[in-house]
């Protein structure tokens, strides 16, 4: 299975300086990260927020330069590379976290779907109105003709949603970076937006960044993921080994933060009690270390990504069981 993304070492500092313009911060908001996604997969990006997940989209589709790193799109690569701009931004699509702000509010449905085709100058007036309409009778939103000729306001959430994915999918894209796309839905509506994307998925052949800090939709819909913390990746591997034996304390504490309507596991025993910051440098080691129980001396050392298994890896020291 070839890969239709890949990235190297991507690195992207932000610096801010003081009062006096002497002294500096810097946060570290992606630190080496490396990862691919393969045709038809979708890959999980997950961390709370301020990990780093959309800044590193927005690495990927060039709205943001990385301070260093490779980038490989449909074996190119387009880091720096300002003549292959148009190529990663008709491939690669993106669909936002809100609905609401991510839609032109006075434009029509129509025209809000075909918008990316006329960007990009595919077809004539009446082939992209052919190809807008199939987008959105795509992602069912039907009647297709009564559809068209609403406006944002006259939809509802879940609805405004599925015209975002219409307007992701209507270039025949690649790779659609889906950036926490369900969790301003109502719970109600979640699972047909994530059921669409993986019929999507089958149809099309399309592969998908799924952004989320939510790891119970992560594990519905994703095949390989990557736990981010504070610009690194701490543990990776394929989503069911990753979720059902973490071997990361963060990953272990990311799960047990998920609800659970089953009321006994209101009485339950967390298997890992997030510490808090005592105030040491985050940089300087593992970045969990000053928030977690297992911490031990080694931990003042930054661990590297250590492969455990054929496709897992793991960034710790004391790699829980």
């Amino acid at each position: 299975m070839e890969e239709i993304l890949v990235v190297k070492n991507l690195k992207k500092y932000f610096v801010k300086k003081g009062l006096t313009g002497a002294d500096k911060e810097i946060t570290r908001i992606a630190d080496g990260i490396s990862f691919s996604i393969k045709n038809a997969e979708t890959f999980v990006l997950a961390g709370e927020s301020g990990s780093g997940k959309t800044t590193i989209a927005r690495m990927i589709l060039r709205a943001l330069e990385p301070d260093s790193g490779t980038i490989i799109f449909d074996g190119q690569e387009i880091t720096n590379q300002e003549d292959h701009l148009k190529k990663i931004r008709l491939g690669c699509q993106m669909v936002h976290q809100d609905p609401y702000a991510s839609i032109n509010p006075r434009m029509t449905v129509l025209d809000i779907v075909k918008e990316p085709l006329e960007i990009h100058r595919i077809g004539n007036k009446e082939e992209r109105n052919r190809l807008a309409s199939h987008a959105l009778s795509q992602v069912k939103l039907e009647p297709v003709d009564d559809i068209i000729s609403k406006y944002p306001h006259m939809l509802s959430g879940g609805q405004r949603q599925r015209v975002a994915i219409a307007r992701a999918i209507v270039t025949n894209p690649k790779l659609v970076i889906a950036d926490e796309p369900v969790s301003m839905l109502d719970v109600s509506v979640r699972i047909g937006i994530l059921e669409l994307i993986k019929e999507l998925q089958e149809i099309h052949g399309i592969s998908f960044l799924y952004i989320t800090h939510d790891l119970s939709t992560a594990s519905y819909i994703g095949h390989m993921i990557a736990i981010l913390y504070r610009g690194k990746i701490v543990e990776t591997g394929p989503i069911n080994e990753v979720l059902s034996s973490p071997r990361h304390p963060y990953t272990q504490a990311l799960l047990d933060s998920i609800s659970n309507p089953d009321p006994d596991n209101l009485h339950r025993d967390h298997k890992i009690r997030i510490n808090e910051s005592s105030g040491i440098n985050e940089y300087q080691g593992c970045r969990f270390r000053a928030r977690c129980p297992y911490a031990i001396e080694k931990c003042k050392q930054e661990p590297e990504l250590e492969k455990i298994s054929e496709k897992r890896q793991v960034a710790c020291f004391v790699k829980i069981n």
